[in-house]
């Protein structure tokens, strides 16, 4: 089987390139087509494991779809691609000579990877990328590690690379024989009447009745003119033949319409689909007794723990009744304290008032503005009861002066008259 495969210059570079190194470690310059290299990885992972038979032994026992070219470079469904990996990379571990369990669908995922890495660093590959890039399912660094498994089961089993071998075409003309070469009238004619007598509906052809006709015409003729003798010459004749037989040669098709073809499909996925009944069957039993096994389990294990816990769970009834109970009486309490709040909120509100009365009133005891004020107008007011008095003195000195003087002036006018009559009489 090494010996007659046949692969592109480009694919066997490809794969030259990645075996030994890794996908992680080819590419060292990133380049524009750096991004597309591991399609080339994957491209490659394909045909080692179509070399290592991965579709007969490991895809038809499981019941499992064959991967695209592209399917671990692109993200399409991370959990399938994920289980798809690990189930690859540990049928390669078995491959490649190193015996390792077949992962299941609830094992753990790290410890899966883990054993998957260590596995592969025991092939003397290295690694050095974390775990977690390989619990996608998918990208370049699960390529490279498939690609690494791959490359040890290949030299597990002794494969090795050969250089391509490419077939040399013959120009020259295909020698047919006789009977294979020339397809003559008669032999159409008679296949294409077998064919008309294995339909199941029975009908008159006119273009076979014309056929027919211009048989019997041309055997007339032939017969008549048996006679004739032909002028040409053998030799050319043959060369004339072999010129012209690769055109003469007539390819009849099948139809993929006819229904005996169908018939065959029909049996062939019957016969696929009883196969794979057979296999799914027996795990589908098995996977019903352990699930049965598990309810039954589950089932004895509540029973047991509600046995155990019936004690406790009326401790917790009654716990909940007695929280029910104090978180009445918490309301009860809370709607008093509530009015009571209200309540002291107003008592507040009047103490407030009544303090900033009582501080307006001391600020204005305390405070010697207003005393100094009074101070202030009473010393204006006994100012101006001075000058007050020096007027009254003023004006009434000025009245007496008036008075006296009016009175002087009387008393004048008085002798003045009395005077000397008195006079008069003494004399």
């Amino acid at each position: 089987m090494a010996a007659a495969v046949v692969m592109p210059s480009g694919l066997e570079d490809g794969v030259s390139r990645s075996r030994g190194e890794g996908a992680g470690e080819a590419v060292v310059e990133r380049g524009p087509g750096a991004a597309y290299h591991m399609f080339v990885v994957m491209e490659d992972l394909v045909e080692k494991l179509k070399l290592l038979r991965y579709e007969e032994d490991l895809l038809r026992k499981n019941n499992l779809k064959p991967p695209s070219r592209h399917y671990f470079a692109l993200p399409t469904n991370p959990g399938e691609q994920f289980y798809m990996f690990c189930t690859l990379a540990a049928w390669l571990i078995n491959k490649a000579g190193r015996p390792f369990e077949q992962p299941q669908e609830y094992d753990d995922p790290n410890a899966t990877i883990s054993n998957i890495l260590s596995e592969l660093r025991s092939f003397g590959r290295t690694a050095d990328f974390p775990p977690s890039k390989l619990k996608s399912g998918y990208g370049a660094h699960v390529c490279y590690v498939l690609d690494c498994l791959a490359e040890e089961a290949l030299k597990y089993i002794g494969f090795t690379w050969k250089r391509p071998t490419y077939p040399v075409e013959e120009l020259e003309e295909e020698t047919v024989g006789e009977d294979d070469a020339e397809l003559t009238l008669n032999k159409v004619d008679e296949e294409f009447v077998e064919e008309e007598t294995d339909n199941e509906e029975n009908f008159i052809d006119l273009s076979v009745l014309k056929a027919q006709t211009y048989r019997l015409d041309m055997n007339e003729s032939a017969k008549q003119e048996d006679i004739l003798e032909s002028t040409t010459d053998a030799a050319e004749w043959s060369l004339e033949v072999e010129r012209v037989l690769p055109q003469l040669k007539v390819t009849i098709r099948t139809d993929n319409k006819d229904w005996r073809i169908h018939v065959d499909q029909m049996h062939q996925h019957k016969s696929g689909i009883e196969s794979a009944l057979k296999e799914t069957k027996g795990f589908l039993d098995k996977l019903h007794n352990e699930i049965s096994r598990t309810l039954e389990k589950i089932g004895s294990r509540e029973k047991y723990i509600n046995n155990q816990l019936q004690h406790l769970i009326q401790e917790y009834r009654a716990a909940q009744a007695q929280l029910s109970e104090a978180r009445e009486r918490y309301q009860q309490g809370n709607g008093g304290v509530t009015q009571r709040t209200r309540l002291l909120s107003e008592v507040t509100e009047e103490l407030e008032k009544v303090k900033q009365e009582m501080e307006e009133k001391g600020s204005s005891m305390t405070d010697g503005a207003p005393l100094v004020k009074i101070k202030q107008s009473l010393t204006k007011l006994k100012q101006e009861t001075i000058q007050m008095d020096i007027r009254i003195g003023v004006v009434e000195h000025t009245l007496l002066q008036s008075k006296l003087k009016e009175k002087s002036n009387m008393t004048r006018d008085m002798h003045a008259t009395i005077i000397p009559e008195s006079a008069i009489g003494s004399y």
